[in-house]
C-alpha cells in the first residue's frame, strides 16, 4: 500500500475513534444499549490499524480507543465499584486486542517481506538461469554451423581441385573459338563473356583454394561500373529468363560518373540474387532493378513479383544452410551477405512493391577495403 494511503487511512480510523468518544459523551447514560454498540465498535478501529500498521499501529489505536471511552466510565462511577470496574476492564481487553493482533500482524508482515525477498531471488536465478540457456543453445548453434563449415571447407577445397583441371580445359577450347571467330562476327560478344566467366570461375577456384589454406587474397580486385555489371548479370541469365518469359526492367538514374565497384565481387552477388528471383516468380513474371545514388553511395534494388518472403523470416535467410529450395544450399544469400558487408556495405529485404520479396544492396563510396575513394558524383 502506498504511504499516502496509509496515512489517509489513519486519519480516518482516527476520526472513527473521536466520533465513538463525543457519542459517549452525549449519549445519556441510562441508554445502555448505545453505549454498548460504541464500547464494542472500538475493537474494529483497533483490529484495523494493527493489521495495516502492525504493533505500533494496534497499541496506538488501543490507547486511543481507552481515552474515547473515558467519559463512558464517568457515567458507572456512581453506581459502585463492581460495576465501575466492569467497564474498566474493557480498557484492558481494548490493550489486549492492539498487542495481540499487531504482534500477529507484525509476524505476518516479516513473513511477507522474506517471501518477497526470497520471491525476487528466485526470479533473479530463473532471470540468469534463463540466459545462460540461451546463450548455451546460441553456442550450441554456433558451433553447429561451424562444424558444418568445417566439413564444407574441407569438401570446397576438394572441389575446387577436382574444378581445376576441366576448367583449363574449358579455357583452352574458349581461346580456340576467340581466335576463330573474328570480332565483328555476332556471336563474338558471347564468346567473350564466356572467356570472362571462366576467368572469374577460375578466381574463385583460386580463392577457395587459398581460403581453405589459411592464405590472404592479395590480388588486385577489376573495378568496373554498376551498370555494366547488372547489364552482365541479366546477359548471363538470358536463358533462365526466356525459358519462363519473365520481363527484366532495369531503371538508373543519370549520372555525371558511373559507380564503381569490385566486378567480381559484385556478379556474384547479383547472380545469387537474380537466380532466386528467377526461381521465385512464375511464368510471365517480372524483375524490376532499380539503380541510383543514395547518400555517399550506391544502392541497387531488385524486386520482383513472386510469393515473398515473410517478415519475421528476413533475417534468418541470410544465415548459412538456410534455404527454402528442395535443392538449395543456403550458403547463397549468407555468402553474398558477407560479401557486401566486406566491401562495406549493407544487404536487406524489404517488401517489393510487385508485391514479392525486393532485396536492396547499399554500396558507400569506399568499398574495396582500401584507401582508394570510388567517386560518385
Amino acid at each position: 500500500m502506498k504511504p499516502n494511503m496509509k496515512r489517509l487511512l489513519f486519519f480516518l480510523l482516527l476520526v472513527f475513534v473521536v466520533v465513538i468518544g463525543v457519542l459517549h459523551t452525549l449519549t445519556p447514560g441510562h441508554m445502555i444499549f448505545y453505549h454498548d454498540t460504541y464500547r464494542r465498535l472500538c475493537y474494529f478501529p483497533i483490529a484495523i490499524g494493527a493489521i495495516l500498521y502492525g504493533l505500533r499501529g494496534g497499541i496506538c489505536l488501543a490507547v486511543l480507543s481507552c481515552m474515547a471511552f473515558v467519559p463512558h466510565l464517568y457515567m458507572f462511577w456512581a453506581r459502585g465499584p463492581e460495576a465501575y470496574y466492569s467497564e474498566l476492564s474493557e480498557i484492558l481487553f481494548y490493550l489486549a486486542a492492539g498487542v495481540v493482533i499487531g504482534l500477529i500482524s507484525s509476524r505476518e508482515n516479516k513473513l511477507k517481506g522474506k517471501y518477497k525477498n526470497l520471491s525476487e531471488k528466485l526470479a533473479g536465478s530463473y532471470k540468469r538461469l534463463h540466459d545462460q540457456a540461451s546463450q548455451l543453445v546460441e553456442a550450441e548453434k554456433q558451433l553447429g554451423e561451424s562444424q558444418k563449415l568445417s566439413l564444407l571447407a574441407h569438401v570446397s577445397a576438394s572441389l575446387a581441385h577436382e574444378i581445376k583441371n576441366p576448367l583449363a580445359s574449358i579455357k583452352g577450347a574458349a581461346e580456340i573459338l576467340a581466335d576463330e571467330v573474328p570480332e565483328n562476327h555476332p556471336k563474338h560478344e558471347f564468346i567473350e563473356i564466356m572467356r570472362s566467366e571462366i576467368s572469374r570461375l577460375n578466381h574463385s577456384v583460386e580463392d577457395v583454394l587459398k581460403y581453405c589454406r589459411g592464405q590472404q587474397q592479395h590480388d588486385k580486385v577489376r573495378k568496373e561500373p554498376v551498370g555494366k555489371i547488372i547489364n552482365q548479370v541479366v546477359l548471363l541469365l538470358e536463358a533462365g529468363l526466356e525459358e519462363k518469359s519473365i520481363r527484366v526492367s532495369i531503371q538508373t538514374e543519370p549520372e555525371e560518373k558511373e559507380f564503381v565497384t569490385d566486378e567480381a565481387a559484385m556478379i556474384q552477388v547479383l547472380m545469387n540474387i537474380m537466380i532466386n528471383a528467377v526461381d521465385a516468380v512464375e511464368k510471365n513474371g517480372r524483375i524490376i532493378i532499380e539503380l541510383g545514388k543514395y547518400e555517399r553511395g550506391c544502392l541497387i534494388r531488385i524486386s520482383d513479383d513472386g510469393p515473398g518472403i515473410d517478415e519475421g523470416l528476413f533475417e534468418k535467410v541470410f544465415q548459412s544452410f538456410v534455404t527454402f529450395k528442395e535443392e538449395g544450399t543456403g550458403l547463397g544469400l549468407s555468402i553474398s551477405k558477407r560479401i557486401v558487408e566486406s566491401l562495406g556495405g549493407k544487404i536487406f529485404i524489404e517488401e517489393s512493391t510487385l508485391g514479392g520479396a525486393a532485396f536492396s544492396i547499399f554500396l558507400p563510396e569506399k568499398t574495396l577495403g582500401n584507401n582508394e575513394s570510388i567517386k560518385h558524383v
